[in-house]
């Protein structure tokens, strides 16, 4: 009995320091943003590590294997961690600047944002391994982020709370109506995102994007160098060993096909 108490510990354990190692990434991000920068695109930050009791939950519904090495090759979601970000843009660019890092390994990309989920979820999906190095030995850890806005994250938490108080049994009219306020958020979203360019404009910081919801790209010295999961094949050798002159800078697109092509 201690024996298993003590591995379930370690289990939990290894994935409390996966996520607090994702979460160091992140906050490095936004506090270089907030003392370096005029503007920071991570607005929130919030993280969970699943129960047991919701892991155990998972294994019979999932119909996973019932062993530590089953758990930790079909549940890929005991550590989370939720962004949130005012604008799409700043959601896809927090995407990018994260998965460009060279310890991190994006192995699945999930873009409800493009493509809503039929009830009208927006959010980027973005499972990451990351290496936690122990007294003895370094293990790779799974950790899913998620990365949506200020109104997205309005609507799926009352979303979950609606479906918890209907334990799952919501009625069709319920349904129609959660993914009409899907679309209004979404075009909330998009106005804000358009107010935004215009004043940017009108204070001459930065021409107009005219884009809209996607708002402006971040400028090249911006937005993030390739990491060592996507190796970049036409950068030139740096004068340093196993570093390169330069890298062109990954954007979502690039991510989500890398890490689709390593899933197939």
């Amino acid at each position: 009995m201690v024996d298993i108490r003590r591995q379930l510990t370690e289990f939990q354990l290894h994935y409390k320091f996966g996520m607090d190692e994702v979460l160091t990434k992140i906050n490095v991000l936004r506090e270089e943003f907030e003392h370096t920068r005029d503007y920071s695109p991570i607005e929130h930050v919030n993280f969970r590590l699943k129960s047991l009791d919701r892991i155990l939950d998972k294994v019979q519904r999932y119909g996973c294997e019932p062993t530590l090495e089953g758990i930790r090759g079909s549940i890929r979601d005991i550590a989370g961690i939720r962004i949130t970000t005012s604008f799409v843009s700043d959601a896809y660019w927090v995407a990018e600047m994260l998965c460009s890092q060279p310890d991190l390994r994006v192995v699945e990309v999930k873009d409800y944002i493009r493509s809503p989920k039929p009830n009208g979820y927006q959010s980027l999906h973005v499972i990451v391994q990351v290496p936690v190095f122990l007294s003895n030995r370094t293990e790779f850890v799974y950790v899913e982020v998620q990365i949506r806005t200020v109104a997205m994250d309005f609507w799926a938490s009352l979303e979950h709370k609606i479906y918890y108080t209907y334990s799952g049994e919501v009625p069709d009219d319920i349904h129609d109506q959660l993914r009409d306020a899907a679309e209004k958020a979404a075009a909330l979203d998009r106005q804000m995102a358009d107010i935004r360019d215009r004043v940017t404009a009108l204070k001459e910081q930065a021409p107009s994007s005219g884009q809209g919801a996607t708002g402006p790209t971040p400028a090249a010295a911006d937005r993030p160098r390739t990491g060592p999961w996507f190796p970049d094949e036409d950068v030139p050798e740096s004068e340093f060993p196993g570093e390169q002159a330069s890298s062109a800078a990954w954007k979502w697109e690039d991510i989500a096909q890398q890490a689709s092509s390593q899933q197939n």
